[in-house]
């Protein structure tokens, strides 16, 4: 197999997946960076079909993302289920590094983080009791019973400019919430030169332990790669065909850092993220069937078509899908008949949190708008439609005391007036084409200019779409009124 085809399973900004199982039911969580809520928890009975049901970090006095850089943040959870209690594992960068987080319900409330000792990222757990009382908890399957003892693993730079890294191992306590003992070197990738061993996952298959690691980065060479032991700290072996999954060379790039789980049928599948080339998605999750091969995991991919649902929210609550940059230290929103907005002196561009509300872009090609009820008090004053990768990187259409201005950054790149009153705003998105037009509420759109946004392409985080205001630097009392907010798909067969 040369590479992955079809839809994701989780389209848009839904990198570094990790699922696990309780009975009938699956759960999965991807990285956040720093966009709050952190930690986005989903469910789905079938794998393909996924509600998110919440986030492990919902609120500030579990983690305070005030001044993360961009792309840094919250990266690669482990979510594991084990008697009765489900543990999620990540890792803060640029702060105090691992921690787990726990629940009953994985729909929250998720506990305060407990912080665990190491150095590294992308965390896991692995608990080595066999199956959870039938229901698949762990991850997946095991046919016999272990000791009892759980571990918690992560990646580690070795040599940041060579890319080398080593993938460790410590026991974890799960009641105590914190590691123990000696710690154990598992793996430093399939031959000399590696790079980037990291996102490791352990299993338990047929009396054998099972490494799953990524390799060669999370750009065009990354890969899947997989190694065995008859104890869980080693010594472990290289498949013999590695990597179990190679880079891929198709519709679908990038794949890698994926997850085993074990259906209830007792066949087995996989979670993983790749990247759809031609537009700002970034990491996206698919799903992947996997058989053995004389103990070794064989990859292919589930191809499916995507439903799109175009989307109308006319803002009576805030549904989950929203996101905030980094934690806000206070509301500045309202829900109810629209979106109300409070105009703060926060701004795109710097690291702080400002008025401003997303969510991520599903697809390549989408069309976008709202309404907008705003009259500026000074001319400081602006709202508008926001295209965003992070603070530094962005588009705004913005209603100004001078009428609509576009804005990459600090430059302006185009501008129209318009007479005061309720004013449409969009864009149409094709790959990395974004017209933007404005229309009179009930009237003609007009476009305002296309920009060819190649800027746009993501590294770890995507593109997210939504709804800004700002007072730019100067207190305010003012809001802006966003009537309601609209994402429609064009046809298929449209050319980009």
């Amino acid at each position: 197999m040369t590479g992955f085809s079809g839809d994701p399973v989780l389209p848009g900004f839904r990198p570094d997946p990790s699922v696990c199982r309780v009975g009938a039911d699956y759960y999965l969580v991807t990285s956040s960076f720093e966009w709050f809520p952190g930690l986005p928890v989903f469910h789905s009975r079938d794998l393909l079909n996924w509600r998110r049901i919440g986030s492990a970090l919902d609120r500030a006095s579990q983690l305070d993302l005030a001044g993360c850089e961009p792309s840094r943040g919250l990266f690669a959870p482990t979510i594991r289920h084990h008697d009765g209690v489900f543990h999620l594992v990540c890792t803060l960068m640029d702060g105090p590094g691992h921690f787990v987080v726990t629940a009953t319900d994985p729909a929250g409330p998720w506990s305060e983080p407990q912080w665990l000792d190491g150095e590294g990222f992308d965390p896991s757990l692995f608990f080595d009791d066999g199956p959870d009382d039938g229901d698949g908890g762990g991850c997946g399957g095991d046919s016999g019973g272990g000791d009892g003892r759980a571990w918690f693993t992560a990646a580690r730079v070795r040599d940041e400019a060579a890319g080398r890294t080593e993938i460790w191992m410590r026991e974890y306590l799960p009641r105590e919430r914190r590691l123990t003992g000696p710690e154990h070197v598992l793996w430093s990738g399939s031959h000399p030169g590696a790079r980037w061993s990291e996102a490791p996952h352990l299993y338990k298959t047929d009396g054998t332990y099972l490494l799953l690691t990524a390799e060669g980065g999370t750009d065009v060479d990354h890969s899947v790669v997989a190694a065995r032991a008859d104890h869980v700290t080693g010594p472990y072996e290289g498949a013999p065909g590695n990597p179990v999954l190679p880079r891929a060379e198709g519709p679908v790039t990038c794949t890698g850092h994926a997850d085993l789980v074990q259906t209830p049928y007792g066949d087995w599948r996989a979670v993983l993220l790749g990247v759809r080339p031609g537009s700002a998605l970034g990491r996206e999750t698919f799903l992947s069937r996997v058989t053995w091969d004389e103990g070794w995991p064989v990859f292919s991919p589930v191809v499916h078509t995507g439903l799109r649902r175009p989307l109308h929210d006319d803002f009576a609550t805030l549904s989950a899908d929203w996101n905030t940059l980094r934690t806000p230290p206070a509301r500045f929103w309202t829900t109810g008949e629209g979106l109300r907005l409070r105009l703060r002196p926060e701004r795109l561009g710097e690291r702080t949190t400002p008025s401003l509300l997303v969510r991520p872009q599903e697809q390549p090609d989408c069309d976008v708008s709202t309404e907008l009820h705003f009259t500026p008090a000074a001319p400081d004053e602006q709202a508008g439609l926001a295209v965003v990768l992070d603070d530094d990187t962005h588009l705004l259409l913005l209603r100004t005391t001078e009428g609509l201005s576009l804005h990459h950054g600090p430059e302006v790149l185009a501008g129209v007036r318009v007479p005061p009153g309720p004013v449409r705003l969009g864009v149409r998105i094709r790959g990395f084409s974004h017209t933007f037009a404005h229309a009179a509420p009930g009237g003609t759109w007009r476009d305002l200019t296309a920009v060819e946004a190649a800027f746009l392409t993501p590294l770890f985080t995507s593109i997210q779409l939504g709804l800004y205001a700002t007072s730019n630097g100067r207190p305010s009392a003012n809001h802006a009124h966003f009537a309601w907010f609209d994402i429609t798909y064009p046809s298929r067969r449209e050319p980009a």
